[in-house]
């Protein structure tokens, strides 16, 4: 059975979609883009704001289920430019300690609103 996480502090969906959906014991979120919650806009700035705001998203998003960033298992990080890879990972790193989730990173051609990074996560309860 399904179960729908939402929380105001993450970016409200803006399609037909949840924030995130709970089956059984995983949690799947939807991919963040580095949207502020509190301004429904862009975080000013490059790659390194942007993914830490796709991550807070995520954060806000895993902690209404009443999980942290530790419980996850696997992210999918799609950019727009894989020349923006180590600034981004940089960030990332910033999120998670060892064991790290297991983790795709993929260049796309466009994201959402022109973003340049998006995180979706999949996380244990």
């Amino acid at each position: 059975m399904k179960k729908v996480i939402s929380t105001t502090k993450a970016p409200a969906a803006i399609g037909p979609y949840s924030q995130a959906i709970q089956v059984g014991n995983l949690i799947y979120t939807s991919g963040q883009i580095p949207i502020d919650p509190a301004t429904g806009v862009f975080v000013e700035g490059g790659i390194k704001e942007q993914t830490r705001q796709s991550l807070l998203n995520v954060k806000a998003i895993l902690e209404e289920a009443g999980l942290t960033m530790n419980d996850v298992v696997k992210t999918t990080v799609f950019m727009a430019d894989m020349n923006d890879f180590a600034e981004m990972n940089a960030v990332y790193a910033e999120f998670f300690t060892e064991p790290y989730p297991a983790r795709s990173a993929v260049a796309v051609k466009t994201l959402p609103k022109g973003a340049l990074v998006e995180i979706e996560v999949v996380a244990g309860v």
